[in-house]
């Protein structure tokens, strides 16, 4: 059982830190689902615990991309600010929401991405 979700968490890193690296996109989309689905985490923890492999995951990412010269900052710094504050603001409110309004929140919201990015 241990060497099974040993590999389980492996292929959600590998294809969290993929998705990421080519789309700049992966760790809520790809870990929260399969860390809920896959690892039977309750969402709450799956959310907090995403949150968490995200920050390494974009360090690298950041990184490399600054190689390339490819981040716009002057973009970048101002939405790190609201993010800093809505990242405060979801945090403190995440404990209070039930597990089945956070799911059907977080589905909608990916949803929503999955459309937009279809159908522009």
């Amino acid at each position: 059982m241990f060497q099974k979700n040993m590999l389980v968490i492996f292929i959600l890193g590998l294809t969290a830190g993929f998705t990421n690296g080519l789309f700049g996109s992966g760790g809520g989309t790809i870990l929260v689902p399969g860390i809920f689905f896959l690892l039977g985490v309750s969402q709450h923890k799956a959310h907090a615990t995403t949150v968490s492999i995200i920050l390494p995951l974009t360090l690298i990412t950041t990184l490399i991309y600054m190689k390339y010269k490819i981040i716009l900052w002057d973009i970048a710094i101002k939405i790190m600010i609201g993010s800093i504050i809505g990242g405060y603001i979801g945090a403190k409110l995440l404990p209070l929401l039930s597990e089945r309004v956070l799911r059907k929140f977080f589905a909608i919201l990916i949803l929503i991405a999955a459309i937009r990015m279809v159908f522009q």
